[in-house]
């Protein structure tokens, strides 16, 4: 988890003097922070835009293992799947809010790693961090984070406003990140039963990444407003494709027809899944963290994307009578089913 022998102890510092140390280096980039960190609130001001808000918690030993996930690669990670939230809103990420509850047992040399991770984030894409709170915990590290944004009311998409003939598109690749976490679990179960033995990931830089240094996919958001199309309905995938295709179904109370060939997985993903004797589609539809964008289109738009290496068209919106369904490679029809992350278990 933190190996640096040179610890400070927090209570040295207390929670004001922590979060002073913490942000004491922040900077802000955007015009809209009229007040960050220092204040009872934060100011800000979107001029006539509206604002999206969103909030994850992570949980030790629920979303994440200190095992094997470096603090540094938490807090990247913590950040980015915020900002996907409003990026899955056709929105610009602006601000963030960080809570952090730890335990004793993290020195000041720990979270400094984490908050750096996190700065990073804020820092690649343009953020600011204005706010948040410490307090201690004993259920271990728990991370609270916020992200604020804006858009034009007219350019916000909603995941209940797909049409029937839209076209179901998804960016990037699927099933990385869950075959990254089965590979992490694997190497730590060997690990635990004899520690003289060091994680073979040698040649998996890719899915290892894609679950422990996940992207926020604002690049997308930015493409589709150059090539100038508006999608219909959009969301993330964090649970896994078939989980969000059905929140985007069920909300705009239509049906789908999702085709297996075309789902995208990267050659790793596929390779991996078949080394753990995995079905590398069940992997993308099931899998989740994956944080790509997944989204609708007319099809008079289909021209402006067709040749874009970054998406890929995976199927169509049906009526609802026609049910969500999955067309296998062989031609076989199968109702979608979702079957991803459920916190709750």
């Amino acid at each position: 988890m933190f190996e640096n022998k040179d610890k400070t102890e927090i209570d040295k510092l207390g929670e004001f003097g922590l979060i002073n140390y913490l942000t004491k280096n922040i900077e802000i980039n955007n015009l809209s922070t009229l007040k960050g960190v220092g204040d009872d609130a934060a100011v800000l001001n979107f001029e006539g835009k509206k604002t999206l808000i969103s909030t994850d918690l992570l949980l030790d030993g629920i979303h994440f293992d200190l095992a094997y996930t470096p603090l540094k690669h938490l807090g990247y990670k913590a950040i980015q799947v915020n900002l996907s939230d409003i990026y899955a809103m056709n929105g610009t990420a602006t601000q963030v809010t960080v809570s952090l509850g730890f335990s004793s047992k993290f020195p000041l040399e720990a979270v400094e790693e984490l908050y750096e991770g996190m700065m990073l984030a804020c820092k690649k894409y343009n953020v600011d961090i204005v706010g948040g709170d410490t307090t201690s915990s004993r259920q271990g590290l728990v991370i609270s984070v916020t992200s604020i944004g804006y858009a034009d009311e007219q350019e916000i998409c909603y995941r209940n406003t797909a049409n029937e003939g839209d076209l179901i598109c998804v960016s990037g690749d699927l099933g990385g990140a869950y075959l990254g976490l089965q590979l992490l679990e694997r190497e730590k179960q060997i690990f635990l039963e004899n520690p003289k033995i060091q994680p073979d990931l040698e040649g998996k830089d890719y899915i290892v990444e894609r679950q422990l240094k996940p992207e926020a996919r604002r690049d997308i958001v930015l493409l589709l407003k150059d090539l100038k199309v508006k999608p219909t309905a959009m969301i993330d995938i964090s649970d896994g494709l078939s989980s969000e295709v059905i929140h985007i179904c069920v909300g705009s109370e239509k049906g789908c027809n999702l085709y297996e060939d075309k789902i995208p997985l990267d050659p790793m993903t596929y390779e991996t899944a078949r080394e753990f004797n995995l079905d590398p589609t069940v992997c993308a539809l099931s899998g989740g963290e994956d944080y790509e964008l997944l989204f609708t289109v007319a099809q008079s738009d289909y021209p402006k994307i067709q040749n874009n290496p970054d998406i890929t068209v995976i199927g169509h919106i049906t009526d609802k009578a026609s049910g969500m369904n999955l067309i296998s490679k062989s031609g076989a029809v199968h109702p979608l089913k979702a079957q991803g992350w459920n916190s709750f278990k």
